[in-house]
C-alpha cells in the first residue's frame, strides 16, 4: 500500500478508487481488510466497490465496501471501524440498515482486531470467509 504526505495530511492510494485519500484511522482498517481479501482469501479487486452510495429512506448512505459476484449480484456488505472503535449492536445496527437496501447474504463487521461475519442466523468470529465460499454458500 502506498502511503504520503500532502499538505501535511497523510494519504493512503486506494486502488478501488483509484485516488488518494486522506489515512484515518477507520481508512487504514479498510484497506488492510481489502488488500487482505484479496492478495490471501481470493476476492477479485475488480468486483468490490468502495463507499459505494446507496439510499436508505430519504437519505444517502455510503457502504464501506459491497462484494460483488461476477453478474453484479452483491454477496457481501462490509462495515469497518477503527481499532479504537468496538464492534457492538450499533455497528451491526448500521450494517442491517444498510442490508435492507441491498439484501446481500453477508456481512461483515471489522475493526482489525476483531471481525464478524453474519451469514442468515450464522454468527462467525472467527476469521475471513473465503470468496469461493461465499459463493458457495449463496
Amino acid at each position: 500500500m502506498k502511503t504520503r504526505l500532502h499538505n501535511d495530511k497523510e494519504q493512503i492510494f486506494c486502488e478501488w478508487r483509484h485516488r488518494w485519500v486522506r489515512l484515518t484511522p477507520e481508512e487504514w482498517v479498510r484497506q488492510q481488510l481489502l488488500h487482505r481479501l484479496v492478495e490471501q482469501f481470493g476476492y477479485p479487486a475488480s468486483l468490490i466497490a468502495v463507499e459505494a452510495f446507496i439510499t436508505v429512506g430519504e437519505a444517502k448512505k455510503r457502504c464501506d465496501a459491497i462484494v460483488y459476484d461476477n453478474t453484479m449480484q452483491a454477496l457481501m456488505l462490509i462495515e469497518c471501524k477503527a481499532e479504537t472503535v468496538p464492534l457492538t449492536q450499533k455497528t451491526l445496527d448500521q450494517a442491517v440498515t444498510y442490508n435492507r437496501k441491498l439484501n446481500v447474504p453477508y456481512l461483515l463487521l471489522h475493526n482489525g482486531p476483531q471481525t464478524i461475519c453474519i451469514h442468515g442466523n450464522n454468527i462467525y468470529t472467527s476469521g475471513l470467509p473465503r470468496y469461493a465460499d461465499l459463493l458457495r454458500r449463496e
